[in-house]
């Protein structure tokens, strides 16, 4: 394998490859909805269902994505997980064209979007796997940095451009856009050469379950904030009258990226402990300032600091994985740790919607400071049992 400096040159290709394939991701969630009920008898619960499949496929896949990078190697895993992805959009495009009957649509819909989620899977898991197998466990920080930028930025800029693409042209052509994408990813991969795999036999999960699950528990907390955020805090500012509350996410995301970006290397260099708490804080900070905030500009710069405290949550506990687990089940447990992540923001739209109507919206973003401020607790109660190190990176 090359040396490290030489190894992370090939960080910024598996990056360009991912914001790519997560434009496909990002450019038609928005789009379904209104797509979905402009069908005559098709409402919001269908369009709900159809944007939520693809979530639940990618939690239920993160595993079995993970054995198979760590079995196949990530190279292998990103690869698959980029065809999966063209071939969900492509099953979303023909379901768009208006041939078939109504049901038969949907259907398709369904199974292109279930496809997606699994893509996703194979395509994040493969990245980490790909990427820390060539530039070493000392930097997975930075690949867990870059992903998660990459993610981020895709789905900030993809949204609004997806809707625009609709408007201009139809669900059909931008999914044909979505089909092409993880294509242009692909390629640019393809001189990206393979880590190397450190077990070819079949490693089980469980057994790392108990060693990933305090870490994950971290970074699901986290997620409460980032998912109240993203689904109400326009309507918040509606019921409030204020103005402004589209930028809101456009707050977040800056803050989310820009930590990434000029933060990336905090957690190998001060350890993911100290970067997590310090984060929890900012991101507690954040959710009280939206609680709290008699007028929009509180508001919104508690968007920025939740996005600034989220930011670096997933990489400091993503090093603390790596750090702990045996090379030859690493993408399997970073599968494992991703979907704690993701069964946060699968569980907190539907809670705190429950919530939102029996107490008003202010206790949504109470309960995004109280899952906060656990998370730093239980950082804390780790830290002092010596669970993990308060400085300091371990050897890979």
């Amino acid at each position: 394998m090359a040396d490290k400096s030489s190894s992370f040159g090939y960080l910024p290709p598996l990056t360009l490859a991912l914001v790519l394939s997560y434009m496909a991701v990002a450019m038609p969630l928005a789009v379904i909805p209104p797509f979905i009920t402009s069908w005559p008898g098709y409402g919001n619960a269908v369009a709900g269902l159809v944007v939520g499949c693809a979530f639940i496929s990618t939690i239920l896949t993160r595993t079995l994505a993970g054995g198979f990078a760590d079995r196949r190697g990530g190279r292998s895993a990103m690869r698959l997980g980029l065809v999966l992805y063209t071939l969900a959009s492509a099953i979303c495009l023909v379901a768009g064209l208006d041939l078939l009957p109504r049901n038969a649509s949907l259907g398709l819909l369904i199974v292109g979007r279930l496809l997606l989620g699994i893509g996703e899977s194979y395509t994040l898991v493969g990245m980490h796997g790909w990427g820390i197998g060539l530039i070493g466990p000392q930097g997975a920080g930075k690949v867990l940095t870059w992903t998660g930028a990459a993610m981020y930025g895709a789905f900030a800029f993809g949204g609004p451009l997806g809707l625009e693409l609709y408007h201009l042209a139809g669900f059909s052509t931008l999914m044909g856009v979505c089909t092409l994408l993880p294509l242009i990813g692909l390629a640019i991969v393809q001189g990206v050469p393979a880590a190397p795999i450190f077990s070819n036999k079949r490693e089980s999960f469980w057994p790392v379950l108990g060693t990933i699950r305090p870490f994950g528990m971290v970074v699901a907390l986290q997620g409460v904030g980032f998912a109240v955020l993203g689904a109400f805090l326009s309507v918040y500012f509606l019921a409030r009258h204020w103005h402004f509350g589209s930028l809101g996410l456009t707050c977040f995301g800056l803050a989310f990226v820009a930590g990434r970006l000029f933060g990336g290397h905090l957690p190998e260099k001060m350890g993911g402990i100290r970067v997590a708490m310090i984060s929890l804080g900012i991101e507690a900070a954040g959710q009280a300032c939206i609680a709290f905030a008699p007028g929009p500009v509180l508001a919104l710069s508690g968007a920025i600091l939740t996005g600034a405290g989220c930011s670096l949550i997933y990489p400091s506990m993503g090093v603390e994985v790596v750090k702990r687990v045996p090379a030859s089940i690493r993408a399997t447990a970073l599968g494992g740790f991703a979907a704690f992540q993701d069964l946060s923001y699968a569980v907190s739209g539907p809670v705190a919607g429950t919530l939102s109507d029996h107490l008003g919206y202010r206790a949504i973003f109470l309960m995004g400071l109280g899952c906060a401020l656990i998370g730093l607790i239980l950082v804390f109660k780790l830290a002092r049992r010596g669970a993990l190190p308060l400085t300091g990176v371990a050897e890979g």
